[in-house]
């Protein structure tokens, strides 16, 4: 006898969900390069911006490209989000210290990062190091924000359980604050990662001789769209494979925050 209830659908099934809209997209985007009024210059259609991914992947110009801003991300986002961490923890630990940062620390996050790019290339130039700094400051900010709060938003149950066993600042620290908070701090490393890679964009568009943002710049330039489509492409394939990497790392680490609870 049926109990009346629809089947779900697993996790397997639920995958092939994310297929209609990219097919939608490819669909109207192959049709409208098709229109009589609209030329290869305008709008290439898929198929020629594929050829094109393929011909600079053979030369060996996409990749001279793509690792300049991966490493250039890669960079950044370690310094800023090493830096943003230890704030973030110091903050969150000591009443003191967040008297003398916060109030500073909230009002850098209101200058938008390129505001301090006229700034950084009168101090730096338009070499590496001002893309650098640039990139640091995207994960500097939502990492150190993040990790405050998620310090200081421990339960209080959890604290006083901490207090009857008499645990000491390190296993405070190790085994309560970091595993409770840890959501939130993963949660302001994958906000500081996507805004290095904007960043990032953003930067070799204004300044760099090599990068994906640079590729973008030239086929505007030039006036090769299918480039600068492939650039746009790839852009946007590389930031969303960096959030899963992190996605599936935090399912990794989630084991380990559940065996400190334990």
């Amino acid at each position: 006898m049926s109990s009346g209830r629809s089947p779900r659908l697993g996790l397997h099934d639920a995958r092939w969900l994310v297929l209609p809209v990219p097919v939608v997209l490819l669909s109207l985007w192959w049709l409208s390069s098709h229109r009589h009024w609209i030329t290869e210059q305008t709008l290439p259609g898929p198929g020629t911006v594929l050829d094109t991914l393929r011909a600079m992947r053979a030369s060996g110009e996409l990749w001279i490209d793509v690792r300049a801003s991966v490493r250039r991300v890669a960079v950044g986002f370690l310094c800023g989000a090493t830096l943003g961490v230890a704030v973030g923890t110091l903050m969150g630990v000591s009443n003191r210290i967040k008297e003398y940062l916060y109030p500073s620390l909230r009002m850098l996050a209101s200058v938008p990062v390129l505001g301090w790019l006229p700034f950084l290339i009168l101090w730096l130039g338009i070499g590496e190091p001002v893309k650098y700094v640039l990139i640091a400051n995207a994960a500097f900010i939502p990492v150190t924000m993040q990790c405050y709060q998620g310090m200081r938003h421990v339960p209080m149950q959890y604290q006083e359980v901490a207090r009857l066993y008499r645990l000491s600042r390190w296993q405070l620290f190790s085994r309560l604050l970091m595993p409770s908070a840890f959501p939130t701090v993963w949660g302001g490393l994958r906000y500081g990662l996507a805004s290095c890679w904007l960043v990032l964009v953003l930067v070799e568009l204004l300044a760099s001789s090599e990068g994906l943002g640079y590729m973008m710049v030239y086929g505007q330039q030039m006036l090769q769209m299918d480039v600068l489509l492939a650039a746009v492409f790839v852009v946007g394939t590389i930031g969303y494979l960096l959030d899963r990497v992190l996605e599936l790392t935090e399912r990794r680490l989630l084991r380990w925050r559940r065996a400190a609870f334990t």
